[in-house]
């Protein structure tokens, strides 16, 4: 048995070196981009925000759209109800920003803003119904289409970072990503962020390997429109995982923007990031299962060895071998996790030189939380394989598969 244990132990250890090199690539590519001069390529483009219910900071999250250092664009904000809380908060803001801006005497941009009522979804997620309507709205002058969510507050230039490398033709997507930055350092919201920060880690220079977050998407019409992107999202729950297998079908490189990373400054009760990060793997496990299954073994495998070499610490007695080696297993796995935890954040840091003083304080959490985030990985992994069901902004969904959405319940 002692064997098993060396065998598995010798796999996570060279997965963790590998980690820690992708970590020292991932900063060196975050500080490639980021010394890039500037882009002038700034074509009209429709951002999309579909809006439901009250996000933490939801305001300040809309008005950074509005305050993007871009010369002219348009935003469709989308609800699904006039009832809608989020109605009044778009609607004021609407109204406010187009009052400041009749009492300019100069302006150096023009933003447009519209607010829409999609219908009640059917077969679809309420999101992708959402996105789906606002399309039918915009401009004619748009060259590419811009989406975020709600919950994330961009810097003033992530549009022009965003928008910039769809100037190469050749390329199908442009992404950005989250970073969890809660308010209050609580327990059950740093570990939402050391969760969330493993995925984020995933993106880099490799264009083939990049996935579309929705949050913060940006696709050249003439493509969009090609490959049929409103057409493919019917049925679906997931937006960018549609178009991420959308560009990957049509063999399209999808680039990742590190200044098109949005903040989320949301806390989170440990029952919510359950629910956050079960339903992440129960949609991951209907839209990629490849990567649902990596996951499940990736985890399975974290658990498995360092609870056993922990195991043999505790009772090994004298047995000098199997204890040697648990405990160099436990101290090479830590060391090349922290070390990946470091640079991931030092990553960030540059990414959002603003936010510096409150990353700083998340590296302690950082640093240990990846501790427990594999149980939650395994957790979520676990609850997708019995379970397909998953409740996203107040409506419950059955996801029959990557193409049939069943309306459970919703308001």
């Amino acid at each position: 048995m002692i064997f098993v244990f060396y065998f598995f132990a010798a796999i996570l250890i060279w997965l963790s070196y590998r980690s820690l090199v992708g970590g020292i690539e991932y900063l060196r590519f975050f500080r490639q981009e980021l010394a890039k001069p500037r882009s002038d390529f700034t074509p009209f483009v429709s951002i999309i925000a579909p809006c439901r219910g009250v996000d933490d900071g939801m305001h300040e999250n809309l008005q950074a759209i509005f305050d993007q250092d871009y010369p002219e664009y348009e935003i469709i904000f989308v609800v699904d109800d006039e009832n809608d809380d989020a109605y009044s908060v778009i609607e004021q803001l609407i109204s406010s920003r187009s009052t400041n801006a009749r009492s300019e005497k100069i302006r150096s941009k023009a933003v447009f803003a519209k607010l829409i009522v999609a219908s009640k979804a059917t077969i679809s997620g309420q999101k992708v119904e959402n996105l789906r309507e606002a399309l039918l709205h915009a401009d004619d002058r748009s060259q590419a289409f811009v989406f975020v969510d709600s919950d994330a507050r961009a810097s003033s230039d992530w549009l022009r970072s965003l928008v910039a490398p769809l100037e190469n033709e050749d390329v199908g997507a442009s992404t950005g990503y989250r970073w969890f930055l809660p308010k209050r350092q609580t327990f059950a919201s740093e570990l939402n962020s050391a969760w969330n920060a493993s995925v984020a880690s995933a993106l880099g220079a490799n264009t083939a390997s990049n996935f579309c977050w929705g949050g913060a998407m940006s696709i050249r019409r003439a493509v969009f429109e090609r490959l049929d992107i409103r057409g493919k999202w019917r049925g679906t729950v997931s937006d960018d995982f549609a178009v991420t297998r959308a560009m990957n079908e049509s063999q399209l490189p999808i680039v990742f923007v590190p200044q098109a990373i949005c903040v989320s400054a949301e806390n989170c009760t440990l029952t919510e990031m359950l629910e956050f990060t079960t339903r992440q793997m129960k949609i991951t496990r209907v839209y990629a299962p490849k990567l649902w299954i990596l996951s499940f073994i990736g985890s399975a495998l974290f658990n498995f060895v360092m609870i056993t070499a922990v195991m043999i610490v505790i009772f090994g007695g004298k047995n000098v071998l199997p204890v040697g080696a648990a405990v160099i297993t436990l101290i090479s796995v830590l060391a090349f996790s922290i070390g990946k935890a470091y640079l991931r954040l030092k990553a960030m840091r540059i990414a959002l030189p603003h936010l510096d003083g409150q990353l700083r304080k998340q590296t302690f959490y950082q640093a240990t939380l990846f501790l427990f985030a594999q149980p939650v990985f395994l957790f979520n992994c676990i609850a997708a394989a019995f379970s397909r069901r998953l409740t996203w902004r107040g409506t419950t969904y059955e996801l029959k598969s990557p193409n049939e959405t069943v309306i459970i319940s919703g308001r």
